[in-house]
């Protein structure tokens, strides 16, 4: 399933992506503030538990998200701002990791670190920003099947339709939120308009 933003401000923040005067710090900033926004569609139906707090004005029976059943899982290094985002909204989720590296010839995604918590009856969120091919996030999907989550999220930035579909048909049963679907891919398959290298932009090794 595949959920396009249609906030103003999410493309508004993206635009400011695009800019290619945007300086790093603010790149990772704005990158933190999308996932965060993109972070509360996605969990607008999540089950939550029952607790009793004290108010001021006395026992109140309410809702929490239980922290404890989610993962957030970044593919490194452009998704680490993203679970800076995502972190500061749940921050006692659970946190796994995933290194991906694209083969600049063959487009291939490559997996160079891995390490995960369990992930059995868990709902994983995987945080990527950029789709392009879709070869990335449809390896990271599969790694995450193996191990039975209750569930699979996909917050991304932006995404070409080659590679937006690419994982809507390989991997059916997520869901995959995305701020905004982009016009092609170029000759390079990269993401065209785009918004550069998000891992070069927001580290600032361009």
């Amino acid at each position: 399933m595949i959920l396009q933003s249609n906030n103003v401000l999410v493309k508004h923040l993206v635009n400011q992506l695009r800019n290619s005067k945007t300086k790093p710090a603010e790149f990772r900033a704005i990158i933190a503030q999308i996932a965060k926004l993109l972070c509360a569609q996605a969990l607008e139906n999540i089950h939550t538990f029952e607790k009793t707090i004290t108010t001021w004005h006395g026992p109140l029976k309410t809702h929490f998200i239980d922290e404890s059943k989610l993962v957030m899982i970044p593919i490194f290094r452009a998704g680490e701002p993203m679970l800076n985002g995502v972190l500061e909204l749940l921050p006692n989720s659970i946190g796994g990791f995933l290194a991906m590296k694209r083969d600049e010839e063959t487009a291939v995604s490559q997996i160079y670190y891995q390490r995960f918590p369990s992930l059995k009856d868990k709902t994983v969120i995987l945080l990527d920003p950029m789709v392009a091919t879709g070869g990335s996030l449809i390896d990271a999907i599969s790694l995450v099947k193996e191990q039975n989550p209750k569930e699979i999220i996909s917050l991304n930035i932006i995404g070409s339709p080659f590679g937006v579909d690419a994982v809507d048909t390989t991997h059916p049963d997520i869901q995959m939120y995305i701020a905004q679907i982009d016009e092609k891919l170029d000759e390079n398959k990269y993401i065209c308009p785009g918004l550069g290298d998000a891992g070069d932009r927001a580290f600032n090794t361009l």
